[in-house]
C-alpha cells in the first residue's frame, strides 16, 4: 500500500450542506479548499435525504419567538448564546444563501409568497421546502456552486482516518512540549489507489454527519457512523451531549437497510397518528397531540404498539388537502410497497434519526483543538440541548458552516501563518500497521450487527442503568478486539468504517451511563 502527501489551506471533511457551506465560504474568500466525500459523487450522505424543510420566518414570526420554541423542544438544556445566535443569523443566511445566491427552488403559495408550513415544536408557520424533497434541492444548488468554484478541489471516495496533531503525528521532540496542541489536517484512505493519504492543512473541519448507522433502525445514509466523533476522541478533542439520539417518530415501516422517513410535515399539514384499532392517541400523551416534540411523540408510539401489540402505528393523512402533490416523493415510496397516501394509512415506527451531541464547538464552530473546526450534525453547538426542533438541521447546517468558514479566511487574512515547513515535515506518511491479510467480511458483518443490536436494545428510546451496563461492557470488549485486530490487518474502507463505527458507540453508551437524569431523549426508566 502506497502513501501520497499533498497540502492545502483548509481541508473539509463532508459533503453535506454543512461542509459545503464552509467550503464556499472560504473559497469566495480566495483559500485553496480541499473537500472530501466517501461516495463517487458529491451529493451523499443525510443533508439530501432531509424532507420537512427548512426554518426561515413568517407571519406573526420573530427572533424572541424561535428562541423560545427551540428551547423549550431542548427541554432547557440548550446552550442559549447558541440558540439566540442561529435565530439571530438563520433566516438572514436563509435568504442571502439559499435563496438569492443559490436559487434553491422553494414551494410557494398562489399569491407569490414561499408556502410555509409547520412542525413539531413551532408555534408558527415559519418553514420553507421544497415539495418533501427539500435537502435534494438544497444540495442540488449548492453542489452546482461547489463545481463552479475554481478554489475547491473535490476528492471523491476518500474516508478520513484519524487526525494529525502536533502532539501526536510530529516527530520533533519541540512541538511535544509545546502545551498548544495544533490539528495539521488528516490520514484519509484513498478508495481508487487502496492507499493512505496524508493530506496536511493549515486549518481542519470536520463535516462527518452523524450516527445513525450505529443502530439497527435507522434513517440516516450509511456514511453515518459517528467517524467525527472518533476521530476527535482520539485527537483528545472534547465532545458533549453524546447521550441525547434523537428518533424520529415516523420512518416507513418496511424491510430495508435505511427505514425511508415520512415527514413531520404531514402531521403539520393535519395527518394523525393512529393505532391499529384506528383511535387518535396522542391526546393521551401530550396536549400539543401529533405536534409534540419528537421524543414524546416516538414514546408514545413504542407504548401504543406494547399495548395493541402490533409491529407499528399508523400515519393517517387521507384527510391532507391534496397530499399526493405535497408529499410526492412519500406518496411514490409508499406506493412501492402498495400504500395510496390519499386512501390509506402509512404504517410506521421510530428510527434514529439525529444526533443532537458531538464535538464541542463554538459560535465560530472552533473545537478545543487549535485549528480544527466541526459543523452540522458532527458538532455540538449546544441549539438542540436535549431534543432537537424539527427544520433546525438543515438550518444549522448552513449557519455554522458559513460562520466557521468566514473565522478561517478571517484567521487567514488577518496574517495567521501557515503551520511552519518544520511541523509539516516534521509528521510521517501512514505506516502500515500489519500486513496479516486477515480481512473477513462475514466477521465485520457480525461485528456491526452485534454494534447495531446493542445500541438499538440497550441504548435506545427506553435505557435503564441495567441495559446501559450491559451495552458498556459488551462494547468495551469489543473495542478491545478491534484495537488489536486494527494493529494487525491492512486498511480498508470496511476496516476504518467498524472501527470508528465501534468507538462511537462506545462513546455514546459512556455518556448515557453517566447521566443518570431523564431528560429529552436520553430518557432513563430508572
Amino acid at each position: 500500500m502506497t502513501s501520497e502527501r499533498m497540502h492545502t489551506q483548509a481541508l473539509v471533511i463532508g459533503s453535506g450542506l454543512a461542509g459545503c457551506a464552509a467550503a464556499l465560504a472560504m473559497a469566495e474568500k480566495g483559500l485553496a479548499v480541499t473537500l472530501l466525500t466517501s461516495g463517487e459523487e458529491l451529493i451523499g450522505g443525510n443533508s439530501p435525504l432531509a424532507q420537512g424543510g427548512i426554518i426561515y420566518t413568517g407571519p406573526g414570526d420573530s427572533p424572541q419567538l424561535l428562541e423560545k420554541d427551540i428551547l423549550a423542544c431542548g427541554a432547557g438544556h440548550n446552550y442559549l448564546k447558541a440558540v439566540r445566535f442561529i435565530a439571530q443569523n438563520g433566516p438572514k443566511d436563509v435568504r442571502e444563501l439559499l435563496i438569492e445566491k443559490a436559487g434553491v427552488p422553494f414551494d410557494t403559495a398562489p399569491g407569490g409568497d414561499f408556502h410555509l408550513t409547520k412542525e413539531g415544536g413551532h408555534s408558527v408557520s415559519r418553514i420553507v421546502h421544497a415539495a418533501d424533497q427539500t435537502g435534494a434541492a438544497i444540495m442540488n444548488a449548492m453542489a452546482g456552486l461547489v463545481r463552479a468554484n475554481p478554489n475547491i478541489t473535490v476528492l471523491t471516495r476518500r474516508t478520513a482516518v484519524d487526525l494529525l496533531t502536533s502532539h501526536h503525528q510530529a516527530k520533533l521532540l519541540e512541538f511535544k512540549y509545546q502545551l498548544a496542541n495544533q490539528c495539521a489536517g488528516a490520514y484519509v484512505f484513498n478508495e481508487h489507489a487502496r492507499a493512505v493519504e496524508t493530506i496536511l492543512a493549515d486549518f481542519t473541519v470536520l463535516a462527518t454527519g452523524g450516527v445513525g448507522q450505529i443502530f439497527l433502525h435507522t434513517t440516516n445514509s450509511r456514511p453515518s457512523i459517528g467517524s467525527a466523533l472518533a476521530m476527535a476522541y482520539r485527537a483528545g478533542v472534547k465532545s458533549l451531549n453524546e447521550e441525547f439520539i434523537q428518533f424520529h417518530p415516523t420512518a416507513l415501516f418496511h424491510r430495508a437497510e435505511r427505514r425511508f422517513l415520512i415527514s413531520e410535515a404531514m402531521r403539520g399539514e393535519g395527518g394523525r397518528l393512529v393505532n391499529s384499532r384506528g383511535e387518535a392517541f396522542m391526546a393521551r400523551y401530550d396536549p400539543r397531540r401529533d405536534l409534540a416534540p419528537r421524543d414524546i411523540v416516538a414514546r408514545a408510539i413504542l407504548e401504543e404498539m406494547l399495548q395493541t401489540g402490533e409491529d407499528s402505528v399508523y400515519l393517517d393523512a387521507t384527510g391532507v388537502p391534496n397530499v399526493r402533490e405535497r408529499f410526492p416523493a412519500i406518496a411514490a415510496k409508499c406506493l412501492e410497497i402498495g400504500v395510496d397516501i390519499g386512501v390509506k394509512p402509512i404504517p410506521v415506527v421510530p428510527a434514529a434519526h439525529y444526533f443532537c451531541g458531538g464535538v464541542l464547538v463554538d459560535e465560530r464552530g472552533r473545537t478545543t483543538l487549535e485549528r480544527l473546526y466541526a459543523v452540522g450534525e458532527c458538532s455540538c453547538t449546544g441549539l438542540h440541548g436535549a431534543n432537537r426542533m424539527a427544520s433546525t438541521s438543515l438550518l444549522e447546517c448552513l449557519v455554522w458552516g458559513q460562520s466557521a468558514g468566514e473565522d478561517i479566511a478571517r484567521c487567514v487574512s488577518g496574517g495567521r501563518a501557515a503551520h511552519s515547513r518544520k511541523l509539516k515535515d516534521s509528521i510521517p506518511d501512514w505506516v502500515a500497521p500489519g500486513f496479516d491479510n486477515n480481512e473477513d467480511q462475514a466477521l465485520i458483518a457480525q461485528d456491526w450487527a452485534t454494534i447495531k443490536n446493542t445500541m438499538w436494545n440497550y441504548v435506545g428510546i427506553h435505557r435503564t442503568g441495567s441495559r446501559l451496563k450491559r451495552a458498556f461492557e459488551d462494547l468495551r470488549d469489543q473495542n478491545r478486539h478491534l484495537h488489536d485486530f486494527y494493529r494487525e490487518t491492512p486498511l480498508s474502507k470496511p476496516i476504518v468504517d467498524l472501527f470508528h463505527g465501534c468507538q462511537a458507540a462506545y462513546l455514546i453508551t459512556l455518556a448515557a451511563m453517566r447521566n443518570k437524569q431523564s431528560i429529552g431523549c436520553h430518557y432513563r426508566i430508572n
